[in-house]
């Protein structure tokens, strides 16, 4: 839908990050440059925008851009390309069958490109081996609401947030990973509390925290049902009439989960877990909402079965503000699960018994059909290492990034026969290893749908002309469809065409028997498509006590606590992996925006001061598992539990020597789900010898990646900051260093070395080694790019008096931690509100919120113990 604008058409659309799905008005100001601003009538956000949301328009330049086909290292036509891609799939089937290729696709596709990809795979080609990336973060949920409700239905919206009096978050830091939802938390009358082994920002804010041990979710969740079960909160009456419970259901619930057996079991205070129990069984509409702490676990699916039981023992389901929610981490998850992307499903909510797999093949008109589920994500890497698949086609993904043992999936795509990759981006960790590579479009450019986290489809549109020979991940599907022999059934035009045919699909016989139905809208035309509006299916799931399942009735599943992992002494630390507020996946687009960089600069491995030992705060680490390891930056908090380090998950071979995370975890998954357990993995951590450190500031880019101990790379809006460490001979920095006139300065006793590269007189680059002595700041430095300067340059920082404003606590506003400490002290701040009106921090996505609280009561605190 188009709007008016003061300087052009104003887009509606929806954001590229997580599954929130918020509303977007963008504005396009110049050839690739946009305005942003969240959407006030969009109900998923209501105008409100994150941090990352907000600087999207910094993300759509063509830097890094794959832009041609490409086969090998030489540009191709498309016709060439897809012609090869095409040619090699039917050779490898014809030779090897349907289950030697595969397709690895994404939450970043929209939903009419899922649709065709899974359609050529199972109904077309024959093979269930298409799996998604969301199988990381969200397939645990799944598998577990299948065992509940019969379907994979998320029986909750927003406004269940609105109407709860109490809100539990497990495992979840929502104000960082999903903000908006967050500050629709804040914003109501319930009680929150948060269950997770860290205190994150989202801990900070919550009436009651339960820092729980790793893996003790299934123990504490069975201890509140028993509690209820004790105190009388059971909904007998929902159970007779609507729920059927395996016969040892309750012995199970009964043995061993008395009040003081669960404390000690999830190494909790006694006290506060009766508060919680207690919360729990006075608060009726009570929302659960979980996300990756839960379902990236070995036991995901149980952890997640053990929630569900929760709500529907008590009948906290079907009404308002009283539902489970799970809440996914892509901006299209939900939609990958609509059209089956995962390897464990079909199409339209459906599976692979007799009659599912019959609809779906006479709807389709296919030659075959899947006749079992195929490969999930490990699993099909190991068979891509095996050899037994030999023809792999990623999709928008980084899989030699973000799957576990990340070093085997690389040896996996470099064994290979045959890889393709379709992205956005000319070279990632995965792309290095494709034969053949095929320029996508990206968001902003991109027409379809996306359904986010309440099942809510809104409209993805294109702000933005494709560039080069980009094309929509729908049209090179087809085309390679078409290609190998099924022309008719790929006769697309437009996305229009595919959305009709999905929903047409959803409601075909469907008589009532699925909660998933598109049926309004299996005509809609081409015009009524353009302008569709953001809409939810399946009303209120479950209102009725009627479920997805042959008798109707919902399912409790017996599920219990399993002993801990014996602690091996070579690793007697556990590694747990998440997300950072201001960056997304493998950086491939927030690693673009220079005010998205500055939130969390480096990859900082978390670790307890009890278990810091000789590691120095700011210093490098070795991180170590029995798969790898990797370096990071050290952050000694308190925040962590003893025992137990953090990680962020974002950093690639592309922007950084050391953090890379996916080396770390074991390939080890749930039994049910398919999901890796990326949340324990035993690990060990030494510090790391450093001879000096240093930075670099360069105008433009780096022409290659500094052969150094440590290096990260940091968008600055004219060019890279890079943070530089090594155990060696700095000279050979210099080759970083563009030409041009030279000005250094040495100091032999601090073992310092400054140099400035000036062209025609004005700043390109300057580099920064010491061996004992301090760093500038780097703000000022960054802002002389293209400036006039001489010698005083190497000052590092203005004539005269300068402020550091220190790392940035607020980025939709670019506002330092200095900055807002000096205003709280000076004009006598109190609250997060008058920080806000006097700096503007904490007024937009608000997940700095948290951190701006904690400063202010930092500062009163020492302002009380000065006098």
């Amino acid at each position: 839908m188009t709007l008016a604008g003061a300087g052009g058409a104003v887009i509606r659309t929806t954001c590229a990050y997580c599954g929130v799905g918020c509303g977007i008005l963008a504005e396009r100001t110049g050839e690739r440059a946009l305005t942003i601003q969240g959407d006030p009538d969009h109900p998923a956000n209501h105008g409100r925008l994150c941090s990352k949301g907000t600087h999207l328009g910094e993300t759509v330049g063509l830097d890094g851009r794959l832009l041609h086909p490409m086969i090998g290292q030489r540009r191709a036509t498309w016709n060439k390309a897809l012609d090869l891609v095409a040619r090699r799939f039917r050779e490898t089937i014809a030779t090897h069958g349907p289950n030697s290729v595969a397709f690895y696709v994404s939450g970043q596709l929209l939903t009419e490109d899922y649709y065709v990809a899974n359609k050529l795979m199972k109904g077309f080609i024959g093979s269930a081996n298409i799996d998604t990336n969301s199988r990381l973060c969200m397939s645990s949920a799944v598998a577990g609401q299948m065992r509940a409700f019969g379907e994979d239905v998320v029986p909750a919206d927003y406004d269940d947030l609105d109407a709860a009096e109490l809100i539990v978050l497990v495992g979840s830091n929502t104000a960082w990973c999903h903000p908006i939802v967050y500050q629709r938390i804040r914003a109501g009358r319930a009680k929150l509390v948060v269950i997770d082994p860290r205190r994150t920002e989202t801990a900070d804010e919550a009436d009651l925290h339960l820092p729980l041990k790793p893996g003790s979710d299934v123990l504490l969740m069975n201890g509140l049902l028993a509690h209820c079960r004790r105190e009388g909160v059971l909904d007998d009456a929902y159970l007779d009439a609507h729920v059927a419970v395996p016969d040892d259901f309750w012995t199970t619930i009964d043995d061993g989960h008395d009040l003081w057996s669960v404390a000690k079991g999830c190494d909790l205070p006694v006290a506060d877990v009766q508060r919680f129990f207690e919360l729990f069984a006075a608060h009726p509409r009570t929302v659960t909402l979980f996300s990756q702490g839960i379902n990236q676990s070995l036991r995901g699916t149980d952890q997640v079965n053990a929630i569900l039981n929760l709500h529907l023992a008590t009948g906290r389901i079907g009404k308002p503000g009283a539902a489970p929610f799970s809440i996914t981490g892509q901006p299209n998850a939900m939609g990958g699960r609509e059209v089956g992307g995962l390897a464990s499903t079909l199409a339209a909510h459906m599976d692979f018994a007799p009659a599912h797999r019959a609809r779906v093949q006479h709807f389709w008109a296919a030659p075959t059909i899947a006749e079992k589920p195929g490969l999930k994500a490990v699993d099909l890497f190991r068979a891509i290492a095996d050899g037994q698949v030999k023809a792999l086609w990623v999709m928008a993904t980084n899989p030699a990034v973000s799957m576990p043992d990340a070093a085997r999936v690389r040896d996996a795509l470099a064994a290979c026969p045959f890889v393709v990759v379709s992205d956005v981006i000319a070279e990632t960790d995965t792309s290095v290893h494709a034969h053949v590579r095929l320029p996508a479009a990206a968001w902003g450019e991109k027409d379809g749908t996306v359904t986010n986290s309440e099942r809510r489809i809104s409209r993805q549109r294109a702000v933005l002309p494709l560039p080069g020979e980009a094309r929509p991940d729908w049209w090179i599907i087809a085309q390679v469809a078409r290609r190998m022999g099924w022309g008719s059934a790929f006769a697309y035009d437009r996305p229009a065409d595919i959305f009709r045919e999905h929903a047409r699909l959803s409601a075909y016989q469907n008589d009532g028997a699925r909660v998933f139905d598109l049926r309004a809208h299996a005509a809609i035309g081409n015009a009524a498509y353009d302008a569709l509006g953001p809409f939810q299916w399946g009303g209120t799931p479950f209102a009725d006590g009627r479920f997805s399942t042959a008798d109707a009735r919902a399912r409790l599943v017996t599920v219990t606590q399993r002993a801990a992992e014996a602690v091996p002494p070579r690793w007697p630390l556990t590694l747990n992996t998440g997300r950072y507020r201001d960056q997304w996946h493998t950086m491939t687009r927030t690693g673009l925006s220079p005010k998205l960089a500055r939130h969390r600069e480096e990859p900082l491995i978390e670790v307890h001061p009890g278990d810091a030992g000789a590691l120095k705060d700011g210093g490098l680490a070795r991180v170590e598992t029995p798969q790898g390891a990797t370096l990071y930056r050290v952050r000694v908090t308190d925040a962590q539990r003893p025992g137990e380090l953090f990680a962020p998950i974002h950093w690639t071979d592309r922007t950084a020597r050391g953090g890379r995370t996916g080396l770390l975890p074991r390939a080890l998954v749930d039994p049910h789900s398919g999901q890796p357990g990326f949340k324990q993995t035993p690990a060990a951590i030494a510090p790391v010898a450093l001879d000096w450190h240093g930075f670099a500031i360069v105008r433009g880019a780096l022409a290659t990646m500094p052969d150094t101990l440590w290096a990260t790379r940091v968008a600055l809006p004219q060019g890279e900051l890079w943070e530089l460490a090594g155990d060696g001979d700095p000279a050979a920095l210099d080759r970083l260093l563009p030409r041009g006139e030279r000005v250094e300065a040495v100091d032999p006793a601090r073992g310092t070395r400054r140099v400035a590269v000036l062209d025609d007189g004005r700043l390109t680059a300057v580099l920064f080694v010491t061996r004992t002595g301090e760093l500038p700041p780097r703000d000022w430095l960054a802002a002389q790019l293209g400036v006039e300067h001489g010698p005083t340059v190497l000052a590092g920082r203005a004539p005269g008096a300068s402020v550091d404003r220190g790392p940035v606590v607020c980025a939709c506003f670019d506002v330092g931690l200095n900055t807002i400490v000096a205003a709280i002290a000076r004009d006598a701040l109190v609250d997060v509100a008058s920080v806000g009106a006097a700096l503007k921090a904490g007024t937009n996505c608000g997940s700095c919120r948290p951190t701006i609280a904690r400063l202010i009561a930092d500062t009163r605190m020492k302002e009380a113990a000065n006098g």
